[in-house]
């Protein structure tokens, strides 16, 4: 991604105000999705997830690497697109560790069925609609008085 690049900066501002994507993998029993924590966002557009080993997303991802995920919120979305990695890493999974991965996996980061999905986006997409829930009800009133479109801020993206 170019520093530079303020397309790139606001999808991964986008994506990083919105903590659960639905992550789409595309293994040998076709495409399926599921939702994931975002645990963090680095700037280089690489993304972090905390999940069991065990699970059907992994083996699909061991199969292909490409990913899709969907991030949806009141007033804004993204969509991107990446390649996926299972990283086995006992310090970066202490690092992200949460006490909502906990539910999900009690044994804590030491539990040898929790491991980490890494995702290099790509490629993405989002829509902002700024000034929040206020300015899209403003911006639907405006839609419907004078038939023009839907105000919100788009912009797409190759990283």
């Amino acid at each position: 991604m170019t520093a530079d690049d303020a397309t790139d900066h606001k999808l991964l501002e986008v994506i990083g105000e919105i903590p659960i994507a639905m992550m789409t993998t595309y293994g040998p029993d076709g495409a399926r999705s599921v939702p994931m924590a975002r645990q963090e966002v680095d700037p280089s557009a690489e993304l972090w997830f905390i999940t069991a080993r065990d699970t059907a997303h992994v083996r699909a991802i061991g199969a292909d690497p490409t990913v899709t995920l969907t991030f949806s919120a009141r007033d804004k979305w993204a969509a991107a697109y990446g390649r996926a990695s299972v990283v086995d890493d006992e310090a970066k999974l202490k690092e992200l560790w949460t006490t909502f991965a906990e539910a999900w996996l009690p044994g804590g980061p030491e539990d040898p069925n929790a491991t980490l999905i890494r995702v290099d986006l790509q490629s993405g997409e989002y829509w902002d609609t700024p000034g929040g829930t206020v300015a899209s009800l403003i911006s639907f009133a405006k839609t419907k008085l004078t038939g023009d479109t839907y105000d919100a801020e788009h912009g797409s993206t190759q990283l």
